[in-house]
C-alpha cells in the first residue's frame, strides 16, 4: 500500500563528512515522516572540523533543477541552507516568488563551525533584500543575526530582521556565554518568546541544519509556526544529547535517536 508524505524541497550544500548540509536535512526530514527532495547549491571540501573549499553551483542549473522538480512534485515546504553565492541566492529567490503559497524556512549559513567564511557582503545583501521578504521562518544563530542586521543587541536584531520581511525570526543562543541556551522567537505584532534549553557539553556539526529542516518538515505537516518551532527545538536538543563523534572535530547530532537499537 502506497502512502504519500509531505515533500520538503531543500536548497542545501553537500557536506562530504555527513554532519551538515543536505545529508542532515534528509535524515531530519525522514525523521518527521516527510520526503526530502534536494537541489545542491554548493559542493564543499570539508571534514568534521572546518570547510576548506566552497564550490557554488551554477545559478542557471539550480533554477532549472528546481523548476523540473516543482513541475513534477507537490512541495509542501522549502528549506534553504548553505547558499554560497549571490547568484545562487537570486535563483532561489526567483523560485520562491513563483510559489508564494509554500512556506519557507531559511537557515542563513554564513560561516562554517570551524570559522571559514561562507558568505561575502554581496551574498548577505541578496539574502536581506531578496530572500527575507519571502521567508516564513528565519533561523540564524546569534552571530548570523548580528551579521545580517548590523546590530549588536539580539532584540534589535530580531526586530530589524522581521522588519526586513521575515515573518518569524528564531535567533538561537548557542554562541552566547549564558549558562542556559536562550532561543528567542520574534513574531508578528511585536510579540516574542524565549525558549530556555540546557547547554550541552560539545561543539556540534549541523545543529542549525537540523533545527531548520525539522521546522520545515513540521510546517509541511501543517503545523502552525509557533508549534513547529517548539517541536523542532525539542527534536534538535534530543539529537544533540545523543550526538556522536565520527572524526577528530565536532560531534554529529544523532537525528535517528528515536530509532530503537
Amino acid at each position: 500500500m502506497s502512502r504519500n508524505r509531505p515533500v520538503v524541497l531543500c536548497f542545501s550544500g553537500h557536506d562530504p563528512s555527513g554532519g551538515a548540509g543536505v545529508q542532515a536535512d534528509i535524515e531530519t526530514i525522514i525523521g518527521h515522516q516527510c520526503h526530502a527532495a534536494s537541489v545542491i547549491t554548493a559542493l564543499t571540501e570539508q571534514d568534521s572540523r572546518n570547510v576548506k573549499k566552497l564550490l557554488p553551483q551554477r545559478p542557471e542549473d539550480i533554477l532549472s533543477q528546481a523548476q523540473t522538480l516543482l513541475a513534477d512534485v507537490k512541495v509542501s515546504a522549502f528549506k534553504i541552507g548553505l547558499i554560497g553565492d549571490a547568484g545562487v541566492a537570486e535563483a532561489i529567490a526567483q523560485i520562491l516568488r513563483q510559489h508564494p503559497a509554500i512556506p519557507v524556512v531559511l537557515d542563513p549559513v554564513l560561516a562554517a563551525g570551524g570559522g571559514t567564511e561562507l558568505a561575502n557582503q554581496q551574498l548577505i545583501d541578496v539574502i536581506v533584500e531578496q530572500l527575507l521578504p519571502l521567508t516564513t521562518l528565519l533561523t540564524p544563530n546569534s552571530e548570523e543575526a548580528r551579521s545580517l542586521s548590523g546590530q549588536s543587541d539580539l532584540g534589535d536584531c530580531g526586530r530589524l530582521l522581521r522588519g526586513k520581511g521575515a515573518e518569524y525570526v528564531l535567533i538561537t543562543g548557542t554562541h552566547e556565554s549564558s549558562e542556559l541556551v536562550h532561543n528567542r522567537l520574534y513574531m508578528p505584532d511585536g510579540l516574542h518568546e524565549t525558549f530556555n534549553w540546557e547547554r550541552l557539553p560539545h561543539s556540534y556539526h549541523g545543529s542549525g541544519c537540523t533545527l531548520a529542516s525539522a521546522s520545515a518538515a513540521l510546517l509541511a505537516q501543517g503545523l502552525d509556526v509557533f508549534t513547529a518551532v517548539s517541536e523542532a527545538q525539542e527534536f534538535t536538543w534530543q539529537s544533540l544529547a545523543a550526538a556522536y563523534r565520527p572524526g577528530q572535530g565536532q560531534y554529529n547530532p544523532d537525528r535517528l535517536f528515536w530509532v530503537e537499537a
